[in-house]
């Protein structure tokens, strides 16, 4: 069995190999399941601003735009290894933070979102995420997820080339609820 590290290596290259422009069809199943579970809530629904070949969403932070019930939320990291997230708008400014990867520019108020739309390497038929190694999502949903009993709903966004038979995990490892890919959106078995 591979490595997580070797895994990584792995998929980092097959998805800048492999990667696509994906359209706004790609994104309407996370509507539908907003739309099922929260109905006229507002939601905080954190998201990545996309690099590295991750898939574009861009063309979510359009969708959401019209949406007057879903405010979006950037991971901003911290100085003690921690990360939160703040409000974000298209236009707001960004910077790039030590790994490479855009962030809000801002330290305003930082919120608990109810949804995470969350990047990653790789995924197994569990819903197990492969991330980048430096367990900041993992950390983020122990937190809120063990030690203060708050439900986020996660939903990995991928290629469907992405998916691997069986992932390395550890304790630490926290699995997703649904991963959507171009051939729809899964939930956890």
């Amino acid at each position: 069995m591979l490595s997580k590290e070797q895994l990584r290596i792995k998929f980092f290259k097959n998805r800048k190999k492999e990667y696509y422009e994906v359209n706004y069809n790609f994104f309407k199943p996370i509507f539908k399941l907003l739309k099922s579970l929260f109905k006229e809530k507002k939601i905080f629904l954190s998201c990545y601003y996309p690099s590295s070949y991750e898939v574009n969403t861009l063309k979510l932070f359009k969708l959401i735009s019209d949406k007057k019930n879903i405010q979006i939320l950037l991971p901003k990291i911290n100085s003690n290894g921690g990360m939160k997230f703040v409000k974000w708008k298209i236009l707001n400014l960004l910077t790039v933070n030590k790994y490479g990867f855009l962030e809000p520019s801002i330290n305003n108020k930082f919120f608990v979102p109810h949804v995470m739309i969350i990047p990653l390497l790789a995924f197994d038929i569990r819903n197990n995420r492969l991330g980048y190694g430096k367990g900041y999502y993992d950390k983020y949903l122990s937190k809120f997820l063990v030690k203060n009993k708050k439900k986020i709903l996660t939903i990995g966004v991928a290629f469907s080339f992405q998916k691997y038979n069986k992932l390395p995990t550890s304790k630490f490892d926290v699995k997703l609820d649904y991963i959507l890919t171009e051939r729809g959106l899964k939930k956890t078995q």
